[in-house]
């Protein structure tokens, strides 16, 4: 982000402006979120609130455009990725990262996942152009994630429901610290595999 980022930084969906603070000094920073799920589930601080689908801001005025966790809760994300177009500069950026395998979260507000050729799709089909994108994780660190989670979500269910599986709690954290531990010595050692990740980082480029 602070390679890519510069200019003026539009950063829709800011939640707590957490990107501003990896910005070059040079950048001027313009934070915008939702007015309902911004301030109900993000306590949001932004510069405005606005609807991603309607940027209150002109043609060409941002340099770059941060789309952080973001796309997977639009209701319309084409609507989004075209406003995001209609207000970058002439070759302006987009940095976007979003998540690819993982749990629904902010419910009811979590609509989609992307491939990553589903999300290549949607930007071009913006007008925008694809300069790169990257995997946020690698296979065997990503499945070790998604393990975790599971059995930290059960094991949170069991004590919201009292269950008598709590007993089974000490078990469940001792497969949670091994799953760690064989993902973080394993990874670096064994090939990847390319069809599983956590999320996705993707830059793009407005056309024309």
């Amino acid at each position: 982000m602070k390679a890519n980022a510069r200019g003026v930084v539009l950063d829709v969906g800011c939640a707590s402006r957490w990107a501003e603070q990896a910005l070059p000094p040079s950048c001027t920073y313009i934070g915008i979120d939702y007015p309902s799920t911004g301030t109900t589930l993000y306590e949001a601080r932004p510069t405005v609130f606005a609807n991603a689908e309607r940027l209150p801001f002109g043609d060409e005025t941002a340099d770059t455009v941060l789309l952080s966790e973001v796309l997977e809760h639009l209701r319309n994300p084409q609507s989004a990725l075209q406003e995001i177009r209609r207000v970058l500069k002439p070759d302006g950026r987009v940095l976007i990262t979003l998540p690819f395998l993982y749990p629904i979260h902010d419910a009811p507000y979590d609509f989609q996942r992307y491939t990553s050729f589903g999300l290549q799709r949607e930007v071009e089909a913006a007008g925008m152009r694809v300069i790169g994108v990257r995997r946020t994780l690698g296979a065997l660190r990503t499945g070790a994630v998604l393990a975790c989670l599971a059995l930290g979500g059960v094991a949170q269910r069991s004590l919201l429901e009292r269950s008598p599986s709590v007993l089974l709690l000490p078990l469940l954290g001792a497969l949670i610290a091994l799953i760690n531990l064989a993902a973080w010595i394993l990874g670096p050692l064994l090939p990847d595999w390319p069809a599983l990740t956590l999320g996705y980082r993707l830059e793009a480029a407005r056309n024309g």
